[in-house]
């Protein structure tokens, strides 16, 4: 009789622990960049591939469109106002039913900064993980594959003076991420969607402190940053950081900008507690190879572990 309680009693034991190591993978939502297209199997399928593969059978994931075919979608990326962009993807992601438990994110370019306006705007269902593949998340100043140089500081000067007019706020995607680093008061008063998702505003009581609340709600935020990155200028805005005040050579890390010290939407919160994660990677912008993506990226941050 003893004998067989033990017996039971092991079985049970063995079978939750079997139980406890079948956990459902969390489902992947992806949010493409400048010019590409949910549709386009080259790039985003096979992203998408990637990830379902490694993860195994019947993980769900998800590319965010925003058109009815290649053409509408890769538009959207230069004409459809940012915050309709990100409206329409909580909007998407809320009536997923394959996301009410929770999602982890993945956003190419300007699809990283995106996604993290979801993450801060619509706390429902749960972003997990977000990472953020070159990103622009204190914005750009200057044209792709134009980093320095008496012509391209005159092409940014120029670009600042219309890039702030409210027509082209309205139309360009571009323009609102668009960060003067010499004039920040026109910064702050003229863009329509950076400005705002980084609680980058002309005072402080205008902070909305619901971003950095839904923000810290992340298990990880990754950022990776392209160390010859030709697209994103500066490139350190992948990491968050930014031109040093009145220059545009120097760059400040973020431990010393005032969006990490006052901690404007929570970024320190998240460093401090081990959940924000900065990588950097050899090569151009979003160049990296399939093995990299998945064993630093998918493996270490996307997989669900028991």
């Amino acid at each position: 009789m003893g004998r067989s309680v033990l017996f039971v009693a092991a079985l049970a034991g063995l079978l939750g622990l079997l139980k406890g190591s079948t956990a459902a993978q969390v489902p992947v939502v992806l949010w493409h960049g400048m010019g590409d297209s949910c549709y386009n199997d080259f790039s985003m399928g096979r992203i998408e591939k990637l990830i379902a593969d490694r993860l195994g059978e019947g993980t769900y994931v998800t590319s965010l469109c925003f058109g009815n075919n290649l053409v509408e979608d890769s538009a959207s990326g230069f004409i459809m106002e940012s915050n309709k962009q990100v409206e329409k993807a909580c909007r998407v992601i809320a009536e997923d039913e394959n996301l009410k438990d929770g999602y982890h994110a993945v956003g190419l370019s300007q699809g990283g900064q995106f996604l993290r306006a979801v993450a801060q705007r619509c706390p429902s269902p749960p972003m997990k993980v977000l990472v953020s593949l070159g990103g622009q998340h204190q914005g750009v100043y200057g044209l792709p594959h134009c980093q320095s140089g008496i012509i391209c500081n005159a092409v940014r000067k120029l670009l600042s003076v219309g890039a702030y007019w409210p027509l082209v706020q309205d139309i360009l995607v571009q323009a609102q991420y668009w960060h003067d680093a010499h004039s920040p008061q026109r910064y702050r008063r003229g863009s329509t969607f950076l400005a705002d998702i980084n609680n980058d505003v002309q005072h402080a009581s205008d902070r909305n402190s619901s971003y950095a609340e839904n923000l810290t709600k992340l298990d990880k935020l990754v950022l990776v940053r392209f160390n010859n990155d030709s697209m994103v200028v500066p490139r350190a805005s992948s990491w968050f950081e930014f031109y040093a005040p009145g220059s545009t050579s120097e760059i400040l890390p973020l431990e010393e900008s005032a969006i990490y010290k006052e901690d404007w939407i929570g970024l320190k919160q998240l460093a401090e507690t081990g959940r924000l994660v900065r990588l950097a990677v050899n090569g151009d912008h979003l160049r990296f190879s399939n093995s990299w993506f998945l064993s630093e990226i998918v493996d270490k941050y996307l997989r669900t572990v028991d």
